[in-house]
């Protein structure tokens, strides 16, 4: 029996979500520094009724938690979400470092989510209008708004700002949007058509000749074209619009600092720019030779394509894949330039040990073109070894070329499929949800032995603040009249008043739910005789009107008996704890015994 219970004083029980678990305390001593291995009964979650310990947390990650106590290993749950488990072993005082190498590859892809979802952030992919306090917030004018002192420009920034670089902001900006997309559009298909020969104007130059008769003649000769003149307005209309777009957005953007360090925003200034640069070289310039070399500068323009990043998601995905999979492309150039140098090098001995009158590989350095478009699988068909020895290190240089090509690439398809549905299931989410709010779980005071309202008397000894904090249910007696009813005192007790009985006897209020459900079936098994419990019964809440007489009944008594009963009503005090009280369980021989009392005293009024 000694065993029986230091094995029982041994042992924990942890209450983890209305799941009960239970261990040895050793077992929680394994891993020190840590919630479980500091528990004591002083903690404020521990119910001494029940001798356990209660904790709100996820029952399910305490599972791989407690296991963690008894073997050593960590292992990830996968039906919960990896920041809930950083949360729950960061609450316990566990290191999520220490998680198993086989649960490790899951358990850290919601970090790779959560860097994904940070990327789509700064992509400024959302189309949801931002309050008017954010927008203070990204302007710099937060105080003010606070103030009440918000100026017409600092009204008017924002408004500028979002027409002229937030396309889906409003229908008015969705329309600057398209005239935008118009003009770059017309741009690059006009500075693709000005090349055309069709669209080009011959330059015709008049000039005198001699005659072989000694005569002067004169001649025409076409000398150079130039553009269509109509290109020419066109270019400065569509450049109009885009000095007057970028000057906008230069003033009314939030940080200047991050505008000008755009990389979309340095391609549109720059070929901005280069419109103008080309107008004046065509003005003071135009007589140097060689003259429209500086033309190939204006081929930036074709880069203000990038400018369509800002009203489709899909290229600012394209472009950001491209950003995260750097690391496969540089691989993918490394290992297709080191194919090439090799192949080059092989083909080019390869077709001089035969004879070979046609040789296309007079140098390594042909080789590499060679090797290039054969590693690419393009094959112009300019260059073909012509040897047995050269074929064969032509298909060895094509499969190499597959095979290199191919192993980076789903890597790259893969990060944009990701950012993809990423930023197809944020566009799907709601825009507002609801707000949680963390709400402390508080505690009724109980007050001290002497206060107002509470019991009567000093404190017990060793009864500290934490003791009288504690839940007052958890005092557990075993006293024989603990089960007893008046009238089992009574009937044990011959010659003893039964309101003596009834104030040794605990009310059913006072009993523990537990002592409630065995006496029906110690009186169904004939443990103890039935009269005994004929004094008991248990009954729900009472009705406001049922209480009402209750209290009246009660002051016609104490009237009654403020005289003959003032010295046994003095010290009266109701010393049960709070939560037995909120068993609203009653006596009905004690409510009998009352109305009895009532009657005796009016009758002997009336004599």
């Amino acid at each position: 029996m000694n065993l029986l219970n230091m094995d029982a004083e041994n042992r924990v029980v942890l209450n983890v979500g209305g799941i009960r678990h239970e261990t040895y305390k050793a077992t929680l001593k394994k891993i020190p520094a840590t919630r479980l291995s500091r528990l004591t009964e002083a903690l404020a979650n521990y119910d001494p009724v029940l001798n356990e310990y209660f904790f709100d947390r996820h029952p399910g990650v305490f599972a791989q938690v407690l296991n963690y106590y008894r073997t050593g290993k960590l292992h990830y749950p996968t039906d919960v979400c990896g920041p809930l488990f950083e949360e729950e072993l960061e609450f316990w005082g566990l290191d999520a470092n220490q998680v198993e190498p086989c649960c490790w590859m899951t358990y850290t892809q919601h970090r790779d989510t959560q860097e994904t979802l940070a990327v789509l952030d700064r992509l400024d992919l959302d189309t949801e209008k931002p309050s008017d306090e954010e927008v203070a917030r990204k302007f710099g004018f937060e105080e003010d708004y606070y103030n009440g002192t918000v100026s017409w420009w600092q009204q008017l920034k924002p408004q500028m700002w979002s027409l002229f670089d937030e396309p889906y902001s409003s229908n008015a900006a969705k329309i600057i949007g398209v005239i935008s997309v118009f003009f770059i559009c017309v741009s690059i298909i006009s500075f693709c058509l000005k090349t055309h020969p069709d669209m080009r104007v011959p330059v015709i130059r008049n000039y005198t000749v001699t005659t072989a008769n000694q005569t002067q003649s004169w001649a025409l000769d076409k000398v150079q074209t130039n553009a269509h003149i109509a290109f020419f307005y066109i270019e400065c209309v569509c450049n109009a619009w885009f000095t007057l777009e970028i000057l906008v957005r230069f003033i009314s953007s939030p940080n200047k600092c991050e505008f000008i360090k755009s990389s979309v925003n340095i391609i549109d200034y720059i070929a901005t720019m280069s419109f103008y640069i080309d107008l004046i070289l065509q003005k003071y310039a135009s007589h140097v030779e060689n003259a429209d070399i500086l033309e190939f500068f204006s081929i930036i323009r074709i880069m203000r394509l990038f400018k369509l990043t800002r009203h489709s998601s899909g290229l600012k995905i394209l472009i950001q894949t491209f950003r995260a999979s750097a690391k496969e492309l540089t691989l993918l150039v490394f290992f297709l330039v080191l194919g090439i140098v090799i192949f080059a090098s092989l083909v080019y001995y390869a077709e001089r040990i035969q004879t070979n009158p046609h040789n296309d590989f007079n140098s390594i350095p042909l080789g590499l073109w060679w090797a290039l478009v054969t590693m690419t699988t393009v094959g112009y068909g300019d260059m073909a070894p012509k040897t047995y020895v050269g074929m064969f290190v032509g298909a060895l240089c094509a499969l190499a070329g597959v095979l290199t090509i191919a192993l980076p690439v789903p890597v790259i398809v893969s990060n944009f499929a990701m950012y993809y549905s990423h930023t197809q299931a944020r566009a799907k989410l709601p825009k507002k949800r609801r707000r949680v709010i963390n709400v402390e779980p508080t505690r009724p005071p109980l007050r001290a032995p002497g206060a107002p309202g509470g019991p009567a008397g000093p404190l017990a000894p060793g009864m500290g603040p934490q003791a009288v904090n504690r839940r007052m249910n958890a005092i557990k007696t075993n006293h024989p009249k603990d089960i007893m009813g008046p009238n089992m005192v009574a009937s044990l007790m011959p010659g003893m008043d039964i309101a003596v009985a009834t104030r040794l006897s605990p009310s059913p209020r006072d009993m523990s739910p537990a002592l409630a459900i065995a006496i029906p079936m110690m009186k169904s098994v004939n443990l103890v005789p039935a009269q005994c419990f004929d004094n008991i019964a248990y009954h729900s809440e009472k009705s406001e009107e049922k209480s009402k007489e209750d209290s009246s009944r009660q002051e016609s008594i104490e009237e009654a008996d403020k005289n003959e009963y003032s010295d046994k009503n003095d010290d009266k005090s109701d010393v049960r704890t709070p939560l037995l009280r909120d068993h609203k369980i009653e006596s009905l021989d004690e409510t009998k015994l009352r109305d009895t009392k009532v009657e005796k005293r009016k009758s002997s009024a009336s004599t």
